[in-house]
């Protein structure tokens, strides 16, 4: 059976003027392989099918450069060869992004987990400072710089992953669009996964650490700004209390 495809979204949603076929010159040559037809669509538009999904695979759709030097296309004609190649970039746009995503999110999900994980375990033995005698202090500070430690590891690992999601993201915006944009987390629940709290930044931040991008923005940043502000706190501390009188020594 033949499964038709319609846009998710109307093109004049999109911004793109909708043009009922007109009869004239055959351009089904030109047409895009996996098209099949058009209909009237909601309100005065035009939306357009297509023979099967697309899986991302395929090459970029673009009206054939032929199009252009055929004399025998009228504007309408061409208008409307551009409404359905532009229909068909947003749905590949979108094949792509899951091809490319699925398997790093996939891969993101466990990072994530191990990341929250030595948060968590961090903020614990932070807390415990506050619980923990005189005497036994150093070791409770050991404790909290190696739970630093893990933190930052986890923290660069899920900066990585994220980097590449981000990347795949702006690539099928620029193609189609932010009225268009597929979500991330559309895709994770699709394939079962919860990706609601994830921490991605914008592509930006990741490939570009200036004072304007990518300052703050990233995982590890917003880490070491904790990190920071309790090493703050546990100086402010140590300022307030009296020097230690040393074991042994005489009052």
């Amino acid at each position: 059976m033949t499964r038709m495809i319609p846009l998710a979204h109307t093109l004049d949603e999109s911004g793109l003027p909708r043009h009922q076929p007109v009869p004239g010159a055959d351009i089904t040559h030109y047409h895009h392989p996996h098209f099949v037809r058009s209909e009237p669509g909601p309100g005065d538009g035009w939306e357009q099918f297509f023979s099967w999904a697309f899986t991302g695979l395929e090459e970029h759709p673009k009206v054939p450069s032929e199009v252009c030097r055929d004399g025998s296309v009228s504007g309408e004609k061409f208008q409307a060869l551009r409404d359905q190649y532009r229909v068909a970039e947003i749905l590949w746009s979108k094949a792509r992004l899951r091809l490319q995503a699925v398997p790093l999110l996939r891969r993101a999900a466990p990072l994530w987990q191990v990341w929250t994980a030595a948060r968590d375990d961090l903020r614990s033995v932070f807390a415990q400072v506050w619980h923990t005698e005189d005497g036994r202090w150093r070791a409770q500070l050991l404790r909290l710089t190696d739970a630093e430690q893990d933190t930052r590891t986890a923290a660069a690992a899920w900066d990585a992953v994220a980097a590449q999601l981000a990347q795949f993201t702006h690539e099928q915006i620029v193609v189609a669009g932010e009225a268009e944009e597929l979500p991330l987390t559309t895709i994770a629940c699709e394939i079962g996964l919860d990706a609601s709290d994830w921490h991605i930044a914008w592509h930006r931040d990741y490939t570009d650490r200036s004072p304007w991008y990518g300052d703050g923005q990233l995982l590890a940043d917003a880490l070491n700004h904790e990190i920071d502000n309790q090493r703050e706190r546990l100086r402010e501390v140590d300022d307030l209390t009296p020097p230690r009188t040393e074991i042994g020594e005489a009052s």
